[in-house]
């Protein structure tokens, strides 16, 4: 009896070997064929691919593999991504799942196939890391006028849990000079090349110090911290505004910094930050770079056909050590990125965008505040991150808030610029709430004026604060009707230019003798209130006299300047006269209208 129940006791035991051992003769029955690494250190990312033929060579399918980071590089992870290599279609993105390896150190994942790998089957993969701050600058302190080198600390092998029959790797570097490298398996170098192995039958979790030092000038640039703030509006817009902490983290300048030198020397600072360029949405508009001390002019905008480009020029160029903070923002069409199914609403758009190539950013917090109302919110993100509590924000016409969700990640790269999916619902009643708070402010304040201005307070009337209350009045229409008036050679500046591009004479006259009689008719108007003004005894009646003199006399050059137009599609005059007499026909126009908007304002 004892002796059964020994056994009993030890049958569980022995299945937990038994399948212990069936899953490692699984594992082992996996092998690496052939692996190609490719290790780019052109930039200040280490960026590194591997092509790995994968080979079953055990008696069962196989469903998942293991990816093996070694410790050493494990904190400085950004980016893994695994895919099967395709041979016409476009390679096929795998799931990865965080895992651990009993008695090994380092990080493992998970890749799931998408179908079974059979026995004695082969397939090949793909497989993207991307490791940030791995790079060392030695020296850590250089001068102005010095050039920067760095380290890189790796392996030779691929890192593995499985046997390598045959391995190359190969390592980009930023330029040819190179101090020293490691010489493992007499490698050969080619310029900016060095290539190790092939190395033959390579052992599972083999390791060997890959040490390479050279010169990188790369900007070295980090996003330290960026709060990115998406503000929704069921009105027809979605406000953008990043909040960006800049800092450059190669050798730390030595010395004293010379504008002088810097400028006149092409190679002074060649590792510091001068701009850099930053992409927006195609739609993107109304965008603004500035800082604490205001908006920065140094910066340009491009307009391109799929995106506008912004050259971020910080107010001084980034050295090692130095750093810059900046707000970035801009307005985009709710249309693109708001999709709605009833009360059903989505909003899909970037979780981080791109600040600058080869972007590295420490930490990410992403702010998204939805309309006053909305509930039922729900965040789908194409990795993980961590979610902060909801906040509430409140902005004009706002009364209980704005719900507001909160979201965290650190280590981010250029290969983390992918879409998120807001999910939501709303009344779309609660529209109505600000255009009737608007109108509800708006009745109030009119019916307290027209109370106030029914009572009389007065003991005594006033003739003189009459008068002065007419003059008033007919000043207030004057401006209006100037106003309206330059704004017709606003509207025939644009006739002209269509004109040009389409040679439409008939538009051009039609256009032209609509906005003749409208601008006849404010004249009119302007001159019968100048008569009034002179009725009253005001001498603002001379100030309207004189801007009609100057209007007449911008007409005559919108003419002149509508004649010129008509005389380049003729082909009368060629086109470098007619930019010239067109620069002198608007400086001239340019200095009437200054003259005119000093008279009003003295109105």
């Amino acid at each position: 009896m004892q002796r059964r129940r020994a056994t009993l006791r030890f049958c569980p035991c022995l299945l937990l070997a038994v399948s212990w051992l069936l899953r490692a003769a699984a594992a082992d029955g996996l092998v690496n064929e052939e692996v190609k690494r490719t290790v780019d250190l052109s930039t200040h990312l280490a960026k590194i691919s591997a092509e790995i033929l994968l080979a079953n060579q055990g008696g069962s399918p196989v469903q998942s593999f293991t990816l093996a980071l070694e410790p050493e590089l494990g904190p400085h992870l950004a980016y893994v991504g695994a895919s099967v290599k395709g041979e016409e279609e476009e390679d096929e993105s795998l799931e990865l799942k965080e895992t651990a390896v009993h008695g090994r150190s380092g990080m493992f994942f998970q890749v799931q196939l998408p179908s079974a790998l059979a026995a004695g089957g082969k397939l090949r993969v793909k497989v993207e890391t991307v490791l940030s701050h791995v790079l060392r600058p030695f020296p850590t302190h250089i001068t102005q006028a010095e050039r920067q080198l760095v380290v890189f600390q790796g392996n030779h092998y691929l890192y593995s849990p499985y046997p390598t029959r045959s391995q190359s790797t190969r390592v980009r570097l930023a330029s040819k000079t190179v101090e020293s490298y490691t010489k493992l398996g007499n490698p050969s170098k080619n310029d900016e090349v060095v290539e190790y192995g092939p190395f033959k039958d390579v052992a599972p979790f083999s390791q060997d110090t890959m040490k390479i030092h050279y010169e990188n000038n790369a900007p070295f640039l980090t996003i330290s911290s960026i709060t990115r703030t998406i503000e929704v509006s069921h009105w027809g817009n979605i406000a953008v505004e990043e909040t960006i902490d800049l800092r450059h983290t190669g050798a730390y300048l030595k010395g004293p910094f010379s504008r002088y030198d810097y400028q006149r020397q092409s190679d002074s600072g060649i590792s510091s930050v001068k701009s850099f360029k930053t992409i927006l949405p195609a739609s993107a508009q109304d965008v603004y770079y500035r800082d604490e001390i205001g908006n920065i002019s140094t910066s340009h905008l491009q307009v391109l056909e799929d995106s506008v480009e912004v050259e971020v020029r910080p107010r001084f160029p980034l050295f090692g050590g130095w750093k810059t903070h900046y707000i970035i923002g801009y307005n985009l069409p709710s249309y693109e990125y708001l999709y709605t199914l009833g009360d059903q609403y989505a909003l899909k758009m970037r979780l981080i965008d791109h600040v600058y190539d080869d972007q590295v950013i420490d930490h990410m917090t992403v702010k998204v505040i939805l309309p006053e109302g909305a509930r039922n919110v729900h965040l789908d993100t194409p990795y993980a991150i961590d979610r902060s509590p909801d906040q509430l924000h409140y902005t004009y016409l706002d009364t209980f808030g704005r719900p507001v969700l909160v979201a965290t990640k650190n280590n981010l790269v250029e290969q983390h610029i992918q879409d998120m999916v807001v999910h939501y619902t709303f009344n779309k009643i609660l529209m109505l709430q600000e255009p009737l708070l608007v109108v509800g402010a708006f009745y109030i304040l009119f019916f307290t004026v027209i109370i106030y201005v029914r009572l009389d307070f007065s003991i005594t009337k006033d003739p003189a604060a009459e008068v002065r209350m007419k003059v008033a009045s007919i000043t207030e229409q004057v401006l209006t009707l100037v106003n309206k008036r330059l704004g017709l050679y606003r509207q025939m500046d644009e006739v002209v230019n269509r004109y040009k591009q389409s040679r439409d004479t008939g538009a051009l006259n039609s256009g032209r003798k609509t906005l003749e009689a409208e601008h006849r008719t404010l004249t009119n108007d302007i001159a019968a209130l100048q008569a009034r003004l002179k009725a009253e005894g005001s001498d603002l009646a001379e100030k309207v006299g004189e801007i009609q003199k100057l209007d007449g006399q911008v007409k005559e050059l919108v003419n002149q300047s509508c004649q010129e137009s008509e005389r380049l599609v003729a082909g009368k005059v060629k086109k470098e006269t007619y930019i010239t007499s067109e620069k002198t026909l608007a400086g001239k126009r340019q200095e009437l209208i200054s003259r005119i908007d000093s008279l009003l304002d003295a109105l």
